[in-house]
Formats: structure tokens, sequence, C-alpha cells
């Protein structure tokens, strides 16, 4: 079994009107019930609300892949709580970062850089499968479209990917590297563009079926229970 937590800030659901008819769980709600249609995925939320924003030794402990929507409130998310995100991708975790996630504090922590970007309101996006035998990739046709998505552009202040899967293109003329893996330690990252708050990509299948492939590419290969540099003895005796 796949141990999945989906975390949310929770903001715009107190905050944005419209919210409830659109996601009435929540967007946690509505991207756990996305992978809950994976039988082999257990699936549990966690908010900004929760203590320690649901995101205890215990919880992460717990999991395998943890994925992450944040927008206006990334600074009130505690350094401890970071750090202690970030101790788990290095050690195994795996780590989605949706659509505005890309501002997070633990983004900007496994990347080391800014991560800024330029931004406008809705236009149609194509997105299209750059690296299709890539396994994130693997269901979807050669590209698909989102009718209205908050756009991004270039330049993304992030370091070269190790990996570009998906490519996104605006009819209002802009481009961006929209599916993107890193690899820092033992954990696996993946940062995927679409997923505005007031638009319908979290309906699309593709997008759907990207969340599900992102969950099983990021699942631990090794999980290291504690990163240290113990002494090794020489496993040669050199005379």
């Amino acid at each position: 079994m796949l141990r999945i937590t989906v975390w949310n800030e929770n903001f715009h659901e107190k905050h944005l009107p419209g919210m409830k008819e659109r996601h009435p769980e929540g967007l946690h709600g509505t991207i756990a019930a996305i992978l809950r249609q994976e039988e082999d995925f257990v699936v549990r939320t966690a908010t900004q609300d929760d203590p320690e924003c649901g995101l205890t030794e215990e919880v992460l402990n717990d999991t395998d892949v943890l994925f992450w929507w944040g927008h206006v409130t990334h600074n009130d998310v505690p350094d401890s709580v970071v750090e202690r995100v970030h101790n788990h991708v290095l050690q195994g975790m795996g780590l989605v970062v949706l659509h505005s996630g890309h501002f997070s504090k633990i983004f900007r922590k496994v990347c080391g850089t800014p991560c800024n970007l330029t931004w406008h309101d809705d236009s149609k996006e194509r997105l299209f499968v750059v690296n299709p035998g890539h396994p994130i990739a693997q269901g979807l046709p050669p590209y698909f479209e989102i009718p209205n998505e908050e756009c991004y552009g270039e330049p993304f202040g992030i370091p070269e990917p190790d990996e570009l899967v998906f490519l996104g293109w605006y009819n209002t003329g802009e481009v961006f590297r929209s599916g993107c893996c890193f690899h820092r330690c033992n954990g696996r990252i993946f940062y995927f563009q679409p997923g505005h708050e007031t638009d319908s990509s979290f309906f699309i299948p593709e997008v759907q079926q990207i969340y599900k492939n992102a969950a099983r590419w990021c699942a631990p290969v090794k999980r290291v229970p504690e990163l240290t540099c113990p002494f090794q003895p020489p496993l040669e005796k050199v005379d």
C-alpha cells in the first residue's frame, strides 16, 4: 500500500466565495478523492490549521508521498515544520508540489533557489508530454488542453530539472516548464504547475492521471531513517 498525505493551507476555503461549491471538502479533499480512486493508495489529509500544520513526526513517518498545495500563507508555515519535512524528503519521502506551491518554503528549500516566475489571469493551456517514456507520463496522449488555467511564464527560477516531463503553452503566448522532476538525496520531488483554486484543472482526467502517476514515481525507493556521517573503517588493508 502507498501511504499518501495531502496537505493544503486551507485559506481560500474560508475566504474565497464559491470554494465550497467547487471543493465541498476543500482542495485537500478534492485531491485526496482523486488519489483514493487507486485501490492501493491510503490517503490522509492535513492542513495548516492542524497542530504543527498536521505534519508531525508521527504523520511523516507514516507518509510515503506528501502532496503540497499552498498559495497565500507560505510564510505562516513554521520553519521548524519545513525543516522536519525537508529531513524526511532527504531520507526518502516523496514530495509532489502543485501550482502555487512553487513559492512554498519547502519547495524553495529543496531547490535552493527563489522559484520565482511570471503570471497573469486565466488562459487556455496546452500541456505537451516532452518525455513520453517517463513513468509520470504513462497513459497520456502526446498533449492535452486545459480550458482555463492561471498562466505561469518563464523565466522560472528553479535549478535545471533532473527530468522535464511536461511543457505548457498558453494561447496568450507564454511557455512554462510545467512538470519537473528532482532528486534530493534519497527523495524524489515532482513539481506540477496546473491547479489554480478557481479553475477546473483538478477535474480533467489527464491531470488526475498525472497525480496518480506522480505518487507512484515519488514513492520511496529506499527510506533512510537517519542521515549521519559515520566513521567507516577502510575496506581493504593497505601496507
